[in-house]
């Protein structure tokens, strides 16, 4: 099933819940781009307390981009957080992030760099229920995707066929289809929010992956 995520890489948590209300009309799911200032330079948006008072219809997955998530993977385990994405690059004990994640009833995503190669997933496959290629350095959004990209997603569809594979990074109507053609199924986006028209943006993003 193909889904358009809108992304959402922000400041402040009051951009948070501007943008989830420009997209939910639209949408099933948000994704809330969270960074810390040392896995990536960028700073977001990043108080897990925030969340239970954010009144969303939306399922909203997060995205991790922390070092050590061991050290705050319980404090994400709140609602209306449905998947909980981390990078394999900062992670020190992955199934530990991954087994306290299901314990919580949440869906887990492993997430890999630009530089990092793509079989460096093959034995998380089967314990995940998404894998992500991050086609953009970790940090600010409005990047171009980087090459090699689709070959990590060619690559990632032999191995793993009914798996989810999540692009995130430089998604727009001129990359989307090349991104679906070489096997993605879930595209992360913030181009949306750059339109006059959301929703016509949102469906037209949708049937390039047709």
């Amino acid at each position: 099933m193909i889904q358009i995520i809108p992304s959402i890489n922000v400041p402040t948590f009051e951009e948070v819940k501007e943008r989830i209300k420009k997209v939910e009309p639209f949408v099933e799911w948000a994704h809330l781009d969270v960074t810390d200032g040392i896995f990536s330079k960028h700073l977001t948006w990043h108080n897990p307390q925030d969340l239970p008072r954010l009144q969303t219809k939306l399922k909203l997955e997060v995205h991790l981009m922390v070092e050590e998530p061991e050290k705050t993977i319980d404090q994400w385990q709140v609602m209306p957080i449905k998947r909980i994405i981390f990078h394999l690059e900062a992670a020190k004990d992955p199934e530990f992030i991954i087994d306290r994640c299901k314990k919580a009833g949440k869906e887990v995503g492993l997430a890999i760099n630009p530089e990092t190669f793509w079989g460096k997933l093959n034995p998380w496959l089967d314990k995940v229920d998404m894998v992500q290629i991050l086609a953009v350095n970790p940090g600010p959004p409005g990047q171009k995707m980087q090459e090699g990209s689709l070959d990590k997603l060619n690559h990632l569809r032999q191995a793993c066929p009914n798996c989810h594979i999540e692009i995130d990074g430089g998604i727009n109507p001129d990359t989307i289809k090349t991104a679906y053609t070489a096997g993605a199924n879930v595209f992360v986006s913030g181009f949306m929010f750059k339109t006059a028209d959301i929703r016509k943006t949102i469906e037209e993003l949708k049937a390039l992956c047709a």
